[in-house]
């Protein structure tokens, strides 16, 4: 019998392994008055070599961020390649984090698009919880503009009419993204266009895995807690009043995705993530066309509506959106004039 159990599990894709003998729940109020020792964060970072929960074989540590390290992995049961998320040891600690994570995780496994990366499964082992989902060999939206610049409009729409299609699927099911960023689309290589180029199919990442952040005082002031879930220079005007959210919170922040792709800049100005926020509550975007004037005045009309500070005034749903995105294209020949 394995020393580990999953929490969750996709059964579809992984066989349920036999239940861990009864041991004292990670993240309960004995492990919460230990304090995170140097030893303990080594450990979690420092997996490469290991097998993990006697299944997963861990490679290379892909990145880390606020709440996980990320790392390459092999299954040996199937031979598949997979991408293995630890959570933090403070937040492993922490029985609402597990307790949230576990329930999106199971709400995240429903997931079944081309353009979505699903959860496979949320296991525990050895005083860790992780996340396996398929390794995607591919760049980062934030990686690929960097690289490349702002792109042109015969390149980006088709990626962002992508990403809309995924996102479908998941408000489809009730599913809010909520920290929807260029961090979190993964391209793929997809064969060529006609002319030769490289063709990307764009993959939505990280579906149900809410960060945790501390608001400034001048935002802390506008939410209950003090608490903003998400990703500050991408969140809602809802989203940073910590308001219920529903899938018209992503298409605002694909707004400023779309933005970004574009101009290479963010719409609202600030010195510091919270003073975007601020601006989003008080302000007015910028412009598409102010910063790029070649750029289709119709694309611009579309990304000031995601943009709109009542939900209401924005498009509706992400299928409405991807009509908005490819009415910009059926309106002229603009990926020949403005393509990269």
């Amino acid at each position: 019998m394995k020393d580990g159990s999953p929490l969750v599990e996709s059964d579809a894709t992984v066989a349920v392994a036999p239940p861990a003998p009864p041991a004292a729940p990670l993240g309960g109020p004995a492990a919460m008055e230990l304090p995170v020792t140097p030893e303990e964060l080594d450990r979690f970072a420092t997996l490469t070599g290991k097998l993990l929960d006697h299944r997963y074989q861990v490679g290379r540590r892909l990145g880390e961020g606020g709440m996980s390290y990320v790392y390459r992995a092999q299954d040996v049961d199937t031979g598949a390649a997979v991408a293995v998320k630890i959570l933090l040891p403070r937040l492993s600690r922490d029985p609402a984090a597990v307790e949230r994570l576990r329930r999106e995780a199971t709400i995240a496994m429903r997931l079944d698009h081309p353009n979505v990366c699903p959860i496979l499964r949320m296991g525990e082992a050895d005083r860790m919880i992780y996340l396996v989902m398929p390794y995607l060999e591919g760049e980062p939206l934030n990686e690929h503009e960097s690289r490349r610049g702002p792109l042109g409009v015969a390149e980006a729409l088709p990626l962002l009419v992508q990403i809309c299609r995924g996102l479908q699927h998941a408000h489809e099911l009730q599913i809010v993204h909520r920290d929807l960023k260029p961090e979190n689309i993964m391209l793929v290589p997809d064969g060529a266009t006609d002319t030769g180029e490289p063709r990307y199919r764009a993959i939505v990442m990280d579906f149900g895995l809410a960060k945790e952040r501390r608001a400034g005082p001048e935002v802390a002031k506008l939410t209950a807690t003090g608490i903003v879930l998400g990703t500050p220079e991408f969140m809602s005007p809802e989203q940073i009043r910590g308001k219920s959210l529903d899938g018209r919170s992503d298409v605002y922040a694909l707004g400023i995705l779309a933005f970004e792709l574009f101009t290479g800049q963010l719409p609202f100005a600030g010195q510091s993530a919270h003073e975007t926020m601020i601006a989003r509550l008080r302000g007015s975007p910028a412009k598409l066309r102010d910063v790029r004037a070649e750029l289709p005045v119709r694309l611009e009309a579309v990304i000031q509506r995601c943009l709109a500070a009542e939900p209401a005034e924005r498009f509706q749903s992400m299928e409405e959106l991807a009509h908005g995105f490819e009415g910009v294209l059926a309106t002229g020949v603009f990926g020949r004039l403005f393509g990269r």
